[in-house]
């Protein structure tokens, strides 16, 4: 699965669009008086934020220019239209399958806050969460991280991933540069190698398993907020 399923790097690849590009704002022309209220994020500094661990107020304002540079609409949610217009996401074969991780189900807008949970995934683990003792588990865990791989090819979110989903997945990767049969003998090998209770499909737990030697936490972190 490590090697033929190539999620981790495609997810990092991309999301970096999502986090670093996009129009620059314009800067705003000097004047005296207030700014109106939508200028300034909408997250304040004494909101508890410890499930994103996205806590220093410089971090949520660099962050938050970057989703104003992507709302086209400037009524401070972000739709999928918006997310296509990203051009690293636009030519990734998973672009859709990325972009709908950021849209809760049923939801066609995300918020600043919907849009700064997802990006945490992807946050670096450093050493000193490493050896904190957290509450809850951070969203940029190696569990969470997995986690949220895992749904790229979970299609229709019953918590495991059957043939076919991975056939899916495997076909918006490659395109037609391999057959059926070949992209169908990968999916059986692979299902093969990960399934150990013999439900012909892959569990997140199964998921975890294949993938405990692959350094995740180095292949799904964007130093982002830095």
């Amino acid at each position: 699965l490590a090697k033929s399923c190539p999620g981790q790097e495609t997810v990092t690849l991309y999301l970096r669009g999502v986090a670093l590009r996009g129009r620059r704002p314009r800067p705003a022309p000097p004047s005296t008086s207030p700014p109106p209220a939508s200028t300034s994020h909408p997250i304040k500094q004494e909101d508890n934020l410890t499930e994103t661990r996205l806590v220093s107020h410089s971090q949520i304002t660099r962050l938050y220019s970057r989703f104003t540079s992507l709302d086209k609409g400037e009524n401070g949610t972000l739709s999928r239209e918006d997310f296509q217009r990203i051009p690293e996401l636009a030519i990734n074969p998973l672009g859709d399958r990325i972009i709908n991780a950021f849209f809760p189900e049923g939801e066609d807008q995300v918020n600043f806050r919907g849009f700064m949970r997802i990006l945490a995934h992807f946050r670096p683990i450093e050493d000193n969460e490493k050896k904190s003792v957290a509450v809850s588990e951070p969203l940029n865990s190696r569990t969470n991280k997995l986690l949220f791989a895992f749904r790229l090819y979970d299609l229709d979110r019953d918590d495991k991933i059957s043939r076919e989903e991975l056939l899916q997945v495997l076909r918006m990767m490659v395109g037609v540069n391999i057959s059926d049969d070949q992209l169908g003998s990968i999916a059986d090998r692979t299902i093969q190698e990960a399934d150990t209770n013999g439900d012909n499909s892959i569990s997140f737990n199964e998921f975890i398993k294949v993938l405990e030697k692959v350094d995740v936490e180095q292949k799904m972190s964007i130093r982002f907020l830095h």
